[in-house]
């Protein structure tokens, strides 16, 4: 699933896009998606891409970045945390943010929700002209024509619609929790029907 920069859109609209993802016990136990809640940015026929919201990058801070690109160093007393977004394109920054704040380069996802991929996102949220809400993740998660569902059929995922409590919860470690709250469910619960995962 590949951005369209050509009319600032991602190409999708498929049943999952704009839900979130949420793991089951045991599945990928140790790896990268291990209680991995995904806000799923686009879905379709050709495949999904979606950002991992609630995994920190190891040893990268948001000054170090800033550093790295020699923008300015952050006015802003609360750094965002950096994101483990998915094992596809570890080196490339994706911004997702409330459409309150819209440059040229933020493509629209949701009624509420863009995606950014620019330098000049972070040099706004450094200087604190940012958006209101935003999450920075270095990579994502992306899925081939077809995987998405069938794993959703085989219980590796269950599907929620995304709320703002759960999607930029300032707790990044209590999210996974937090969705399962949502769904009224116990991880108890959970494991008793993830034999499939």
């Amino acid at each position: 699933m590949e951005l369209d920069q050509s009319n600032n859109s991602l190409v999708g609209g498929g049943i999952f896009e704009g839900k979130l993802l949420l793991a089951l016990p045991g599945f990928a136990e140790g790896d990268c998606f291990d209680k991995s809640v995904i806000y799923i940015c686009a879905h379709s026929s050709e495949g999904a891409m979606g950002v991992i919201i609630n995994q920190r990058m190891p040893m990268i801070e948001f000054d170090d970045l800033l550093t790295q690109m020699n923008l300015p160093q952050s006015r802003i007393v609360v750094r965002p945390d950096v994101l483990f977004g998915g094992p596809v394109e570890t080196m490339r920054g994706f911004v997702l943010h409330s459409n309150e704040y819209m440059e040229d380069s933020s493509i629209d996802i949701s009624n509420k929700l863009a995606l950014n991929a620019t330098v000049d996102i972070l040099e706004s949220i450094a200087l604190g002209q940012g958006p209101q809400h935003s999450l920075f993740t270095l990579g994502y998660a992306g899925w081939g024509p077809g995987q998405l569902e069938r794993e959703v059929q085989e219980n590796t995922w269950l599907v929620l619609d995304c709320e703002d409590e759960i999607l930029f919860n300032p707790d990044i470690d209590a999210k996974w929790q937090a969705a399962l709250t949502k769904l009224g469910v116990s991880v108890e619960q959970l494991t008793i029907f993830s034999g499939k995962a």
